[in-house]
C-alpha cells in the first residue's frame, strides 16, 4: 500500500497569504501577515489531511539556470517587499518548529525541487499532494501526484487530478507546457508566440496534440492570422516550453522517508508567543495535549473538530405559519442563500438563523425540495424583519433576476470587512473567519453538503456581525457604512441587471472592418523591409527596425532595443514602416479589448452588457468596473468614438445622459486645505487653471498664454496626486529643475495647500493611516519606512487619498439620491 507524502510550495502559499490578509505587525513592529497566513493553511491541511510525511520547498536565488538559457526570464518582476521578505525565516521558524523539513537549491526553483520530488516519490512507493498557488506544477499531475491547488486568498482549495484539469482548462497535465509555450507567462516573462491567447492554444493543442506537431503543421492551421504568428515566433515557442518544463530529475539523494514530522508543542508556543499568535495560543491552550501522540491533537486537528449542527426543516403549513410569526416577534435573521445568477432554479437552497432566547443560534433549510421557499421568500420582502448576510449584492442580484423584492437587508459582513481592511484581496467567508474568529474553522465544513456548509456559513454570519459592527464603531466607520455603503449595494445590483443595450450588428460591421484593416496593415509592415517576422515580438520587432533598416537607436534594454511607444514615437518621421507599426498596435489592441471582448460578453436573451461594479476593489472607494471595463471607453480616436456608439438605447427612449462633478477633486482639495485663492476663484467662477498659471507664472490673467495655462493645469492635478518634480517634467516634457520651480511657486501661493500636504503626512506617520471627509481609512504601513522610495511613495499617497476618496463617497451619495428620486 502506497504511503502519502504533501509537498508544499512555500514560496507559492508565503506570497498569497501576504497578499490575502492585511498587514499584521508585533508591538516591536515585526511584520506578520504571511506567516500567520501560512500557518493557518499549515494547520488546515493538517486538520483535514492528517499526513505523516510533509516537505516545504522553497527559492533560493534569483539567478537558476533558466536564466542561463534566456537573460529576461522573471526580469519583470517587481522586488519582493521588504515586509514580505522579512517573514521567510519566521515561516522557516514555524516549520523547524513543527519538525517539518525544508529544501532549497540555488540553481533551481522550487518549482523543480517539488517536481523531482514527485519523481522520487513515486519510484519509492509514495502517493503525493502538492500544495501551491501555482498553475504551472499542474504538469506534474499523473495517477500518482495530485495537486490541492490554492485558487485565492488562504481557504478557498480545490484537488485536481488528470480528470479536473482537463475539465477547466482543456487540455492534459502534460499540456499544460505546451499551452504555456504558446501563450507565454507575463508574470515569468516567457515570450510564447505573442498575440496567441489562451482559447486559441488551448484549440491547436486539442487539435494537433503539442507543440511540435504544430510548428510541423503549421500549413494546416486554418486561421491565416494564426498561421503567420506562429511561423514567425517558432523560436520564441519552443524558448518557452524550455523555460516552462518542470525539472524532474535533480541530483537530490533523497529518502521520503525521512519527511516524517513529530511537532515540539513548547517550540511551538514558544514560536506562536514571539509572532503573537493569540488565536493560536488561545487554541492550544484550550486542548489538552497529549505528548505521546502530539500529531493528532496539536491546535485542535481532526479528533477536535466540531460537527456542524443540523437545520429544522419545516414542511407543515402550520409549522411554518409559526415559524414566521417567531420571527416576526424576534425581527432580526440571519439570512443565506446558495442560489448562483448563472442556474435555472435561482434560490433553491436557503438557510435563515435566529438567536433564541437562550443566546443559541437556531438554523432553518428552506428549498424547493421541500416547497417551503414562499416563508424564506415573505421574510425576506418584510420591512420589519432585519436580515444580515454576507454578500448582498449577489443575493441582490438574484432577487433582481426573479423580481423577488428585498427589504431591511442592514449588514453585510463582506462589505463591512472591506471597509476595515480595504487593502486585502480576499473577503471569502473562510478568509474573514479565519481572521476574526479562527475557532470558526474548528468545524468539520464539507462544501459538497449543501445543508451543512450553509448552517456553517451562518454561523460565521452570526459571529462576525458583532465583532464587525463594534470594529466599525471603534474605528468610526459606521456612518460610511450605513449611510454610503450598504445603501449602494442595492443600487449597483439594479444597474448591473438593467445593462446597457449594444448594437450587435454594427459591432459586427465595425469588427470586420477592423480585421481587414489589420490584416492589410500587417502585409504593408512585411512589405516595408520585404520579410515576414513576428510584429508582436519586441525582439524580432527590433532586429528588424535598428538592424535591417539601420533605423537609429534610442534606447536598449537587458533583453535588446527598446521597441515602446515613446520609442516608435521619436522615430516616426525616420521611417514609414513606424507609424503602420502605431497604427497596428492601436488596432489591436482595441480589437481584442473592446470589440472581441465586448462580444462575448452580449447577454443572448437581453442583447445587454451586464458589467459587474466592483464596490470592494479599490483602496480609495472608487468604484471599478469589470466584464467589461465600462468605465475605460477610449473616446479620443475616431475608432474609440465609434466604440462608444455601439452603446444605444432601448425604444422606450430617447437619450443616454451623462452627468460628472465639475472639477470635484480641486474643490475638495480647496476645502480641506481651506485655501483662501482657491476658495476665492471657485466662489468666483474663475477658470481654475488660468488662475493658477497667473500664479505660478507671476503675469496678469489676461497675459496668460494657452501654454501656460496647461502648464498650470498639470501642476493643479499633479498636487491633487501627489506628483514629483520628476513626474511633472515627465508629463510636460521639461526639465526636471524647471518643474521643481512650478511646484515650488504653486506652493509659495497656495499656503493653505502646503499646509495641509504637511499636517496629512504629519498625521500619517503618527496614526499609520489616513482618512476621507466621510472617514473612510486607508493604511499606509510604508509611511515611516526606511526605505525613500516606500516613504516617499506612501506620503504621496497620504497626501491624495484624502481628495480622492472624499470624491468616491460624494458621487456614491450622489448615486443613491439619484437613484431615490
Amino acid at each position: 500500500m502506497s504511503k502519502e507524502l504533501i509537498i508544499i510550495d512555500g514560496n507559492s502559499l508565503v506570497y498569497r497569504a501576504f497578499h490575502a490578509l492585511p498587514f499584521m505587525t508585533t508591538k516591536e513592529g515585526l511584520h506578520t501577515n504571511a506567516a500567520y497566513g501560512f500557518t493557518t493553511m499549515l494547520t488546515k491541511l493538517i486538520n483535514e489531511y492528517n499526513p505523516k510525511y510533509i516537505v516545504v520547498a522553497f527559492d533560493k536565488g534569483k539567478h537558476t539556470f533558466r536564466n542561463e538559457i534566456y537573460e529576461a526570464y522573471k526580469a519583470n518582476r517587481k522586488e519582493t517587499p521588504l515586509e514580505l521578505r522579512e517573514q521567510i525565516p519566521l515561516v522557516e521558524e514555524i516549520l523547524e518548529a513543527w519538525d517539518i523539513k525544508t529544501l532549497k537549491d540555488e540553481n533551481f526553483e522550487a518549482d523543480d525541487i517539488i517536481g523531482t520530488l514527485a519523481h522520487l516519490a513515486k519510484k519509492q512507493n509514495f502517493k503525493t499532494t502538492i500544495v501551491t498557488s501555482d498553475r504551472d506544477i499542474l504538469q506534474l499531475v499523473d495517477e500518482d501526484t495530485k495537486v490541492l491547488l490554492n485558487n485565492k486568498g488562504i481557504s478557498d482549495v480545490k484537488l485536481m487530478d488528470t480528470e479536473a484539469i482537463i475539465e477547466k482548462y482543456g487540455v492534459t497535465p502534460k499540456q499544460i507546457i505546451d499551452l504555456k509555450s504558446l501563450m507565454g507567462d507575463k508574470s515569468d516573462n516567457i515570450p510564447g508566440v505573442r498575440g496567441i491567447g489562451e482559447k486559441t492554444a488551448v484549440n491547436l493543442i486539442q487539435e494537433f496534440e503539442n507543440l511540435e506537431n504544430i510548428l510541423n503543421n503549421t500549413d494546416k492551421i486554418s486561421a491565416k492570422r494564426v498561421q503567420n504568428l506562429i511561423e514567425t515566433s517558432k523560436e520564441d515557442a519552443l524558448l518557452s516550453k524550455k523555460l516552462a518544463t518542470i525539472i524532474t530529475d535533480m541530483p537530490l539523494a533523497i529518502n521520503c522517508e525521512d519527511f516524517s514530522f513529530s511537532p515540539d508543542n513548547n517550540q511551538i508556543k514558544t514560536v506562536f508567543e514571539k509572532l503573537e499568535f493569540r488565536s493560536f495560543l488561545k487554541k492550544m491552550n484550550d486542548i489538552s495535549l497529549d505528548l505521546e501522540d502530539t500529531q493528532m491533537t496539536l491546535l485542535g486537528m481532526e479528533i477536535n473538530l466540531i460537527d456542524v449542527p443540523e437545520a429544522t426543516i419545516l414542511v407543515e403549513k402550520k409549522e411554518l405559519e409559526d415559524f414566521y410569526n417567531k420571527i416576526s416577534s424576534i425581527k432580526k435573521v440571519y439570512y443565506y442563500t446558495s442560489g448562483q445568477l448563472e442556474k435555472s432554479t435561482l434560490l433553491n437552497n436557503i438557510i435563515i438563523s435566529f438567536e433564541d432566547e437562550s443566546s443559541s443560534l437556531q438554523s432553518y433549510y428552506f428549498s424547493t425540495k421541500y416547497s417551503n421557499l414562499e416563508i424564506a421568500l415573505k421574510i425576506l420582502s418584510d420591512k420589519t424583519i432585519e436580515k444580515i448576510t454576507y454578500d448582498s449584492k449577489k443575493l441582490y442580484n438574484i432577487c433582481n433576476k426573479e423580481n423577488i423584492a428585498i427589504n431591511s437587508l442592514n449588514f453585510d459582513i463582506m462589505l463591512a470587512a472591506y471597509l476595515l481592511m480595504p487593502t486585502s484581496n480576499d473577503y471569502s467567508i473562510e478568509n474573514l473567519a479565519s481572521i476574526y474568529d479562527n475557532t470558526l474553522l474548528n468545524y468539520k465544513i464539507d462544501k459538497t453538503n449543501h445543508q451543512s456548509y450553509l448552517i456553517w456559513i451562518s454561523i460565521v454570519i452570526y459571529k462576525l456581525e458583532k465583532i464587525l459592527k463594534n470594529n466599525l464603531n471603534e474605528d468610526k466607520l459606521s456612518n460610511l457604512f450605513e449611510t454610503i455603503e450598504m445603501p449602494l449595494v442595492e443600487i449597483l445590483s439594479n444597474m448591473e441587471c438593467t445593462g446597457i443595450k449594444i448594437d450587435t450588428d454594427k459591432l459586427e460591421r465595425i469588427n470586420i472592418e477592423i480585421s481587414e484593416k489589420i490584416d492589410k496593415l500587417i502585409e504593408e509592415i512585411h512589405s516595408c523591409c520585404n520579410e515576414k517576422f513576428n510584429i508582436n515580438s519586441p525582439k524580432q520587432l527590433g532586429v528588424i527596425l535598428f538592424e535591417k533598416l539601420e533605423l537609429p537607436i534610442i534606447k536598449k534594454t537587458k533583453s535588446g532595443y527598446s521597441t515602446d511607444v515613446e520609442v516608435l514615437e521619436k522615430l516616426e518621421d525616420k521611417h514609414p514602416i513606424i507609424s503602420k507599426i502605431l497604427e497596428y498596435r492601436t488596432l489591436t489592441k482595441l480589437k481584442s479589448t473592446y470589440l472581441d471582448g465586448l462580444k462575448q460578453l452580449v447577454n443572448n436573451e437581453t442583447k445587454r452588457i451586464h458589467t459587474h461594479f466592483n464596490q470592494m476593489v479599490t483602496v480609495t472607494g472608487r468604484l471599478s468596473s469589470s466584464e467589461p471595463n465600462l468605465q475605460n471607453i477610449p473616446i479620443r480616436t475616431e475608432i474609440g468614438k465609434q466604440i462608444r456608439e455601439l452603446f444605444i438605447v432601448d425604444n422606450n427612449y430617447s437619450y443616454l445622459l451623462s452627468a460628472d462633478y465639475s472639477q470635484i477633486e480641486l474643490r475638495i482639495l480647496a476645502h480641506i486645505a481651506n485655501d483662501e485663492k482657491l476658495i476665492q476663484s471657485f466662489l468666483e467662477d474663475e477658470d481654475i487653471h488660468l488662475r493658477t498659471a497667473a500664479e505660478v507664472f507671476n503675469v496678469n490673467l489676461t497675459d496668460v498664454t494657452p501654454l501656460m495655462r496647461i502648464k498650470a493645469k498639470a501642476v493643479n492635478f499633479g498636487i491633487v496626486y501627489g506628483i514629483s518634480d520628476y513626474g511633472l517634467s515627465r508629463d510636460l516634457k521639461i526639465p526636471r529643475d524647471e518643474a521643481s520651480i512650478y511646484i515650488k511657486e504653486y506652493f509659495s501661493k497656495y499656503q493653505g495647500v502646503k499646509n495641509y500636504i504637511d499636517e496629512v503626512i504629519k498625521e500619517a506617520k503618527n496614526t499609520g493611516y489616513v482618512s476621507t471627509l466621510f472617514g473612510r481609512r486607508r493604511f499606509l504601513p510604508d509611511i515611516n519606512s526606511s526605505n525613500f522610495n516606500r516613504r516617499s511613495f506612501a506620503e504621496r499617497t497620504a497626501m491624495n487619498t484624502p481628495i480622492q476618496g472624499t470624491a468616491a463617497d460624494i458621487i456614491k451619495l450622489a448615486m443613491i439620491k439619484v437613484y431615490d428620486k
